[in-house]
């Protein structure tokens, strides 16, 4: 398939993955994250405004946790260091917000969940996807250790076709996340850059 026809407007949607000042901001949940997600911000940034002049719906998946963890996993190693961490998304929090630099405009969607690794399981979001009449994900975000690489495993087993701009995508070391964009995430998605996707849309 073409690119322009695989990320056209009228069946792509963008979808971004823990982009939160308390994930990948300032004062986040995972220093080393966060510093690796630096230099992806600003691709993150321009994606999401080139989508929104282009017609192409966005959303943003948030993960969120009440102060007591009350509804939250408790079951493997990160969920306990985020906890260490002291950093608390709660709901409405500024941690649990959109990092600014892309923001939340009014067509934009925001979906939050109180467990799992990843955006799509036992949540919205396949739901408001196929509502949108999405056939294709363009997603960026945080981070390709675990969370992004659970969505596009999880967007194609859901029958999606899933975009990933590496430029706009972290993980933890840097050269770990090029090798499993590398060797795995690109036997499942098409790999291509910020600019690319920008430039088609």
């Amino acid at each position: 398939m073409d690119f322009s026809d695989l990320v056209a407007p009228g069946h792509t949607v963008l979808v971004t993955q823990e982009c939160q000042n308390g994930v990948i901001g300032a004062r986040a949940v995972f220093p080393a994250l966060a510093e690796a997600a630096r230099d992806a911000i600003p691709a993150m940034a321009r994606l999401a405004k080139a989508a929104r002049a282009a017609g192409v719906p966005v959303i943003h998946c948030v993960a969120l946790r009440r102060a007591d963890g009350l509804g939250s996993n408790d079951n493997a190693r990160i969920f306990g260091a985020a906890r260490k961490s002291g950093v608390v998304l709660e709901p409405g929090s500024d941690a649990a917000a959109v990092v600014p630099e892309i923001g939340v405009e009014e067509g934009d969607l925001v979906l939050g969940r109180y467990h799992g690794v990843g955006p799509m399981g036992g949540t919205d979001l396949d739901a408001v996807l196929r509502n949108l009449d999405c056939r294709t994900i363009v997603g960026v975000g945080v981070s390709v250790n675990v969370g992004m690489t659970s969505f596009v495993m999880d967007a194609v087993n859901h029958g999606y076709r899933f975009v990933l701009p590496r430029d706009a995508v972290a993980g933890v070391p840097p050269d770990y996340a090029d090798a499993v964009i590398d060797n795995t995430l690109s036997l499942l998605s098409t790999v291509t850059t910020t600019d690319e996707v920008v430039a088609t849309w």
